[in-house]
């Protein structure tokens, strides 16, 4: 497959760290030489020094003999203007990144499609929905819902109340039991757990599940007391920001702090009266408590800086604050910040390169998540009429290592899987896997 990517910033080098990997053929075009630098040297790549905005110069990158065409430029107007003239020259698909809400209303589709821009991502949407996720209950740093929530996934740490540490997990209740440890984050290392192994102090636990079992889950995870979210303070008034208070569920009490006067005004108008904007540091601990940081539940640090969110967050833990989120973009940070376990880390390039990764399988994705600090991802196939993996039973199907079924979507019901699971045409099967390996599990499907 073929794929050219417009714009050498930090996250169209990001990706083309992972697609290298995939040994697909890969193009990065930029007009400055000094990034092409920076990003090729190590990668099994081909660099174009051109604009992605010029003729010329995408005839250089052969953007007529690409299978797909992405424009992930920081000017929303260059990507849409590469991937017209991209897909004018014969590029089959195109995808552009886009800072504009409006692009992505249904009705706008056609009219993008017949331009010739086929996709648009919007990274802040996605972090913001993320970000919405991981408040909504205080003790889960990661939950995702496949189907329409018919099966969940739930990422939580294991503290001393956890009534499943040190127990093989074999011993955990059998075939009845109503969840699926798919993995397990333990210090640097991503584990995909066999029978033998055993939950220790401090682990990251990825469950599949259905929503009834949830309070389940929540008892044997030691979290019954963790308090429910119900107030919520941001720091920093950015895109993000915005995005995040108008998904926040109506119960949700929110504040944002933001230390720039002029942007503190724009706010007001952007989000709804029932959010306070506040003009001041979040870093100030004096105003935090001011403001009630002793009665929020979630802090989350939305900065353009990693740093001051990682320390904005385990200021906000020290004064007692149950969930924390935090905007870690520069991706050198991510292992440190949850080192020191400062709680949900959001990254829109891990966010915005799933997104685009599920458009270069063949197979049929509807859904693709990257576990940002498990270096794993998290797919959704549909099950093709006569596919590999409707042969056998779950536990003769040869599987990659590192990959794992975690459950499945049957007449939309969430289903559970054990190794005598025979898998069916139709099914939405949801797969774990480590690093960038979805790929090598197209087969299957």
């Amino acid at each position: 497959m073929k794929i050219i990517i417009a714009g050498a910033g930090a996250v169209g080098t990001h990706l083309a760290k992972l697609l290298s990997g995939e040994k697909q053929d890969i193009i990065l075009m930029d007009e400055d030489e000094r990034k092409l630098d920076a990003s090729g040297g190590n990668l099994d790549l081909m660099t174009v020094n051109a604009s992605p905005t010029s003729i010329s110069g995408l005839k250089e990158a052969d953007a007529a003999g690409a299978d797909l065409f992405i424009g992930v430029m920081p000017d929303e107007s260059r990507n849409m203007t590469a991937c017209m003239l991209a897909a004018s020259m014969g590029a089959k698909k195109t995808v552009a990144r886009i800072d504009n809400y409006e692009y992505l209303l249904p009705k706008h589709k056609e009219f993008f499609a017949k331009l010739g821009v086929h996709s648009l991502i919007y990274p802040e949407m996605l972090a913001a929905r993320d970000i919405v996720d991981a408040v909504k209950m205080s003790w889960i740093r990661q939950w995702w819902e496949f189907a329409g929530g018919a099966l969940v996934l739930i990422g939580t740490r294991m503290g001393e109340a956890a009534e499943i540490l040190n127990v093989p997990l074999h011993e955990l209740g059998g075939r009845n039991i109503p969840f699926h440890i798919v993995a397990v984050k333990r210090g640097a290392d991503t584990i995909i757990p066999r029978g033998d192994d055993m939950i220790k102090l401090n682990d990251i636990v990825y469950f599949t599940t259905t929503k009834k079992y949830i309070p389940y889950i929540r008892k044997i995870a030691g979290k019954e007391n963790e308090a429910d979210v119900r107030n919520v303070m941001i720091m920093g008034g950015s895109r993000i920001a915005v995005r995040t208070c108008q998904y926040l569920p109506d119960y949700m009490r929110t504040k944002i702090i933001e230390s720039d006067l002029n942007r503190c005004n724009r706010l007001t108008e952007l989000v709804d009266d029932g959010v306070m904007v506040i003009n001041g540091d979040g870093r100030d601990i004096g105003l935090l408590q001011e403001e009630g940081i002793r009665n929020t539940e979630a802090f989350v640090a939305l900065t353009g800086n990693s740093e001051t969110n990682i320390l904005a967050c385990l200021a906000a833990k020290r004064l007692g604050v149950v969930k924390t989120v935090a905007e870690v973009e520069n991706v050198d940070y991510i292992g440190m910040a949850e080192s020191l376990d400062i709680g949900t880390v959001i990254n829109k390039k891990f966010i915005a390169a799933s997104h685009i990764y599920q458009m270069m399988l063949d197979a049929d994705v509807s859904n693709v998540k990257c576990l940002t600090v498990a270096n794993a991802d998290v797919a959704e196939f549909t099950v093709k009429a006569g596919s590999r993996i409707t042969k056998a039973p779950v536990k003769d199907l040869g599987l990659p290592k590192g990959a794992t079924i975690g459950g499945l979507i049957r007449n939309g019901e969430g289903v559970l899987v054990t190794g005598n699971t025979m898998i069916r045409e139709n099914d939405h099967v949801v797969v774990f896997c480590l690093g960038m390996m979805i790929k090598k599990l197209e087969k299957y499907f």
